[in-house]
């Protein structure tokens, strides 16, 4: 084995063993993380809350409006950025949960446990000797737009801090409980949305041979995108468009507007099939339009683009999860999206997701539903995830050739 192995495992036996200590802080912290949640563009009062907590442990500059950025660890070379989402939802909670939120808000994708995660990992860094820069990003606005993962980097925060590699991770019902998902590649769709409008002559529903049927228009168009992605994109590359609103007219049964409207999201796996598919729904609509004596104007709201994984990073972070006791598990792949893609867009980055269940809830409770709580145990598995790819991130920076056979048996077992 390697030095600088033997070191970055000296290294995971230290942390983590300092990161048990730091857990039941962590677990009352995500408790009063959860109780308070605050919704994306009014995340302060959560960043404040982190940063008292760090005090001690970093110093933090804002960035990105209610965000923060810091660096512990040596202060030139390059750096490895751990994330954590600051914002909640607009959700009003329904766990009755002693900590349950009560201000019609609430930590329905897990950011409180991300929060916690974080913290409890930098406080267990304390005192060790990182051999890279630890950047903690405390980032707002990832539930909504403008991306608060944008900012950060449009401020120009990589290339200040020097970041070679963002790792982040994020709890999943869907992915077996206490395990967790790395892979490489493909993890995330990108997230775009598209407005359709359909406008001609309204008129009288006794006379539609004087109006253009706009209803009848959209309705074509409606019925046609699912053809259109099908003819559009490879089946072997995931795609989908899914219609969310589809208004018209005002009420009336007698009326024929003279404009209608829809408003649904794209999400695609492949970077050239955003303008494909965007450009074959714009052909259709207009056609379609045309042929019903009416005229539509089809826009895209340009939102995260594809969440990719670095593969070695992924690889390494397998191994590292295998050495500090955490199952591993299948990749995470699906057509959901998250602002995490603008880093990976950056640099070599990796998002992990880790396994959940709500006690006492079946069928488990999808993200985003007034009834999801993962438990306390939840943090420690995130901490350690964050951990695992901070030492694959590590050992890229360093320049090592990552060996499974170097990483054998647990980080206790070599002294």
């Amino acid at each position: 084995m390697s030095p600088t192995i033997t070191r970055l495992t000296r290294l995971a036996t230290a942390w983590d063993a300092a990161l048990e200590h730091e857990l039941p802080a962590a677990a009352r912290l995500r408790e009063e993380l959860h109780a308070a949640p605050c919704v994306s563009g009014h995340e302060r009062p959560a960043t404040d809350r982190l940063i008292a907590e760090l005090g001690d442990v970093v110093a933090f500059e804002p960035v990105a409006d209610a965000g923060a950025v810091g660096r512990i660890g040596p202060a030139v070379g390059a750096a490895i950025a751990v994330r954590a989402e600051l914002d909640a939802l607009p959700v009003t909670e329904l766990t009755g949960a002693a900590f349950a939120a009560d201000n019609g808000a609430m930590h329905a994708c897990g950011h409180d446990v991300h929060q916690a995660a974080l913290v409890a990992l930098l406080r267990a860094a304390r005192g060790l000797e990182l051999p890279v820069g630890l950047v903690p990003l405390l980032q707002p606005r990832e539930e909504s737009y403008p991306s608060g993962a944008l900012d950060i980097v449009d401020a120009g925060v990589l290339d200040r801090f020097a970041i070679a590699h963002v790792i982040g991770a994020h709890v999943h019902p869907g992915v077996p409980d206490g395990a967790v998902a790395s892979g490489g590649g493909f993890i995330n769709a990108a997230a775009d949305e598209i407005e359709i409008r359909v406008r001609g002559r309204g008129g009288h529903a006794a006379y539609p041979h004087e109006a253009n049927d706009t209803v009848a228009a959209i309705a074509q168009i409606a019925l046609g995108i699912p053809e259109v992605v099908r003819r559009s994109v490879s089946p072997l590359r995931p795609a989908i468009i899914s219609i969310g609103t589809l208004t018209a007219g005002e009420g009336a049964a007698n009326v024929l507007p003279a404009e209608a409207r829809i408003f649904a999201t794209m999400r695609t796996t492949d970077p050239a099939d955003r303008a494909t598919l965007f450009a074959a729904v714009q052909d259709m609509a207009g056609r379609t339009a045309e042929a019903y004596g009416a005229v539509a104007t089809v826009r895209r709201i340009e939102g995260e683009p594809a969440l990719i994984n670095d593969v070695a990073l992924a690889a390494g972070a397998d191994d590292w999860l295998t050495r500090l006791g955490v199952d591993g598990a299948q990749p995470m792949r699906s057509l959901g999206a998250d602002d995490f893609s603008y880093y990976c867009d950056a640099v070599p980055s990796l998002m992990l997701f880790v396994g959940v269940r709500t006690p006492g809830e079946d069928p488990q409770p999808a993200l985003h539903h007034p009834r999801f709580l993962p438990d306390d145990a939840a943090v420690g598995t995130v901490a350690r995830a964050l951990m695992a790819g901070y030492l694959a991130a590590a050992e890229r920076v360093l320049g090592i050739e990552h060996h499974r056979n170097d990483l054998a048996g647990p980080v206790g077992a070599d002294a």
